[in-house]
């Protein structure tokens, strides 16, 4: 008598394989190397012959069965993405993303006592009336002593560029800038690790920074976003917390 292997069956991974094999009568199954998802690191039982399983569905469970266990994050999950870059871009990295500021001596406050940056750059230009600080959690007692071999030196650094237009300051009409939270919306956040959440927060709180999150608001307890003095968003979140946060979107 022909055995009949349903799909749920066919779609467990190799931990339950003890159980399946436990619960169906002897049959030629194995798990072979093609059979193992290098992804996830699971393999999947077939058999090696099909009696009464239609062969085309099987391959069709067999492909599903492969695209369940791969990371989310593979190109067959990411339409649009390429997995291989070209080879122009070895080499390329994400240095800064750039922040336009009212006021550089609130915002300077706020980076270096509030958040420990420090200021690795800062470079004026008077004919076009504007200053640019790029901030970040370097040690600056290794920076170059010489002024273009600082400012390399600092374009090899993850910052936070912070750009002021002269003037903005202390312009009555000027309304500040727009963060990207609210219509019409586009940039969100960026984040900074620390080493832990609810400390920090509880810091933060002291220091008077206004909050749009604290760590156990919402649903995603934990994690929490301040403002900085122009509105813009940055989250915050220790590497002890953020795997367990996004367990459920993972």
């Amino acid at each position: 008598m022909a055995v009949v292997i349903s799909a749920a069956r066919l779609l467990l991974p190799i931990r339950h394989s003890r159980l399946l094999l436990s619960t169906c009568p002897p049959a030629p199954f194995a798990v072979s190397a093609a059979n193992t998802s290098s992804e996830s690191g699971h393999a999947f039982l077939a058999p090696k012959f099909i009696t009464s399983f239609d062969q085309k569905q099987h391959h069709r469970l067999r492909a599903f069965a492969t695209m369940a266990s791969q990371a989310k994050e593979i190109p067959a999950n990411n339409p649009g993405l390429n997995d291989k870059p070209d080879e122009a871009t070895k080499g390329y990295f994400l240095q800064q993303t750039m922040l336009r500021v009212k006021d550089p001596k609130i915002s300077l406050d706020f980076y270096s006592r509030v958040l420990g940056m420090k200021l690795l750059k800062r470079l004026d230009f008077p004919d076009m009336k504007f200053s640019l600080y790029f901030m970040g959690y370097e040690d600056t007692d290794a920076a170059p002593a010489d002024s273009a071999e600082r400012t390399v030196w600092t374009f090899q650094k993850v910052v936070i560029e912070l750009t002021h237009n002269w003037g903005t300051e202390s312009d009555p009409d000027f309304k500040g800038y727009h963060n990207g939270n609210s219509e019409p919306r586009g940039f969100g956040h960026f984040g900074i690790t620390v080493d832990d959440t609810y400390k920090a927060c509880e810091r933060f709180a002291k220091l008077g920074v206004e909050f749009v999150k604290k760590p156990d608001d919402g649903k995603m307890k934990g994690l929490a976003f301040i403002k900085d003095p122009d509105g813009y968003w940055i989250e915050i979140f220790d590497l002890k917390r953020i795997g367990q946060i996004t367990s459920s979107e993972a």
